[in-house]
């Protein structure tokens, strides 16, 4: 595990540097099939503007429609990514909100200087993935290697992606208000 501070790129950018607040999401390996992908971007193709920016709302929009094995909607599954999430929560980040979806997670989170994205992403996807791997043996590889960052720009942006995640599983039909999904920030208030 590479130590990186400030901008640096694998696949996606990545920006890692403390006092920045982040929007982090991270997916099940198999929850968008390359065909899948090969469809966004055939769709894009052409486009005009914001690439980057159009191809993540393509790809949440794919999300949202369950593609994979959608082991995170099993409660054991999810539990493990929300309890991980909490045990992380003033260790290697300060949690702020979180949803866990059947094939993908979603969580905000305040990194204090000193405190590594990377080494808390790798932390939080090899400790859940060991888990689910218990019980989903064919679920190796578990969790996508790249995860989207996005760091936060201002308080309109972060109360923009806090409605965003309190919002995901209403928008995907998982249930018909945000505090009734049970592995959700929005639950707790």
């Amino acid at each position: 595990m590479e130590e990186q501070i400030g901008w640096y790129r694998r696949n996606l950018p990545h920006f890692d540097a403390g006092g920045k607040t982040q929007f982090l999401t991270f997916r099940l390996a198999d929850s968008l099939p390359r065909s899948v992908l090969q469809e966004i971007e055939h769709e894009l193709k052409n486009a005009k503007g914001n690439f980057e920016r159009m191809r993540e709302e393509r790809v949440q929009h794919y999300l949202d429609q369950g593609c994979g094995s959608c082991v995170l909607i099993e409660p054991r599954c999810a539990t493990i990514v929300q309890d991980a999430l909490k045990f992380l929560d003033g260790r290697a980040f300060d949690l702020r909100a979180w949803v866990v979806m059947p094939n993908h997670v979603h969580f905000l989170a305040f990194f204090q200087e000193g405190q590594s994205l990377i080494k808390a992403l790798h932390s939080l996807k090899s400790f859940t993935a060991h888990e689910i791997v218990k019980a989903y043996p064919n679920m190796v590889p578990c969790w996508q290697q790249e995860t989207f960052d996005r760091y936060i720009r201002n308080e309109d942006h972060y109360l923009d992606m806090v409605e965003y995640i309190h919002q995901n599983p209403v928008k995907a039909g998982l249930c018909t208000t945000a505090e009734t999904y049970p592995w959700s920030s929005a639950l707790s208030g």
